[in-house]
C-alpha cells in the first residue's frame, strides 16, 4: 500500500513539474548573426536552454538588419533578434527577455551594447558589470537590469 501511495505522489509531482514548466510557452526567437560568430551561437544555445526556440539567420548584412529593426547605434552589439514584437540586441539574458514578454509592453528594443564578458554567450572566465537597456521609439534608453547582481 505504501509503495502505491509513493508512486502516486511521484507521478503527481512529475505531472505538476511538467505542467508548471509548460505554462509559459516561449515564442520563436529569430536571430541574425555573422556566419563566423561563435558567441552569437552560444547566445542562441543559452536561449534554447531556457525554453526558447531559436531560428538563426546567417548574414553579412548585420548593419542593414539593425537599421531595419530600429536598433539605435549606441545600443548595437554583435547579433540582432526579434521575439514577440520586440527587438533583442546582443547578449541579453533569457530571464530579461521573458520578463519583457510577460509585461505585455508596447514594442521595444532590449539591448546589451557591446559584448561584455560574463553575459550569456560571452562566458570567458571574466565577468564585467553590464546593463540591459530598454528603449522605445521617441524615448531615452533606460536600465532594465544590471549585472552582476
Amino acid at each position: 500500500m505504501s509503495s502505491c501511495k509513493s508512486l502516486r505522489q511521484g507521478i503527481a509531482a512529475l505531472a505538476l513539474g511538467l505542467i508548471s514548466t509548460s505554462l509559459w510557452a516561449a515564442p520563436i526567437v529569430e536571430m541574425w548573426k555573422d556566419p563566423n560568430c561563435g558567441c552569437c551561437t552560444a547566445w542562441a544555445e543559452h536561449m534554447e536552454s531556457q525554453g526558447f526556440d531559436v531560428k538563426v539567420h546567417e548574414t553579412r548584412r548585420l548593419n542593414a538588419v539593425k537599421q531595419e529593426q530600429g536598433v539605435p547605434p549606441k545600443l548595437a552589439s554583435c547579433h540582432t533578434a526579434t521575439v514577440g514584437g520586440h527587438v533583442i540586441e546582443g547578449h541579453v539574458p533569457a530571464q530579461d527577455v521573458r520578463r519583457l514578454l510577460e509585461s505585455d509592453a508596447e514594442p521595444a528594443v532590449l539591448a546589451v551594447p557591446g559584448m561584455p564578458h560574463g553575459s550569456p554567450g560571452m562566458e570567458t572566465g571574466r565577468t564585467d558589470e553590464y546593463a540591459v537597456y530598454l528603449w522605445r521609439q521617441g524615448s531615452m534608453a533606460e536600465v532594465f537590469e544590471n549585472y552582476p547582481k
